[in-house]
């Protein structure tokens, strides 16, 4: 598909999803994310995680009502730390780093904060919540929760997850 057919079919999908979000009851949608990594380290004065060799794709998914999954770039997931009223910035995520390392594995409940993408590596600034972050590993996904917002056509993260909840974007 040429970028000016996938330009009008992206403007068709976010003008039908304001159209449909003001037709009716504003609806809100409980997301879940999930990313992972080939590895990861963890420097403890920085508190920063870095998710190395991260995915490209960033998979998402809403429990019932809704049932909607799918998968985004991961480039695209980092806009909503910082753009619209009801970002992750108002109210950082938690997130379950689980980290199967040969034998072992190693889970730590931490809140996100300023993620930054360079290359294939993604870091958080993290606070730990919950266990022990060890200062290496490898195959880690981390399971990030639920945040629920309103799909509503002035809002940047709910134009954007309706779009999602459409089609696989990249």
């Amino acid at each position: 598909m040429n970028f000016v057919a996938t330009a009008a079919l992206t403007l068709a999908l976010v003008l039908a999803g304001a159209l449909l979000a003001t037709a009716g009851e504003e609806k809100k949608a409980d997301f879940l994310f999930v990313q992972s990594a080939k590895s990861m380290s963890f420097d403890p004065a920085a508190n920063k995680l870095t998710l190395e060799n991260v995915s490209p794709v960033t998979l998402f998914f809403t429990d019932r009502p809704e049932r909607v999954a799918g998968n985004m770039k991961t480039a695209a997931f980092l806009p909503f730390w910082n753009e619209g009223k009801d970002s992750f910035k108002s109210d950082p995520p938690n997130a379950d780093v689980s980290i199967v390392d040969g034998e072992t594995l190693t889970q730590t409940v931490v809140e996100l904060t300023d993620p930054v993408l360079d290359g294939d590596n993604l870091s958080y600034t993290v606070k730990l919540i919950k266990g022990e972050m060890p200062s290496a590993g490898t195959d880690v996904a981390v399971f990030i929760d639920i945040i629920g917002r309103p799909l509503t056509p002035l809002s940047y993260a709910g134009v954007a997850r309706r779009n999602f909840r459409r089609a696989v974007l990249y």
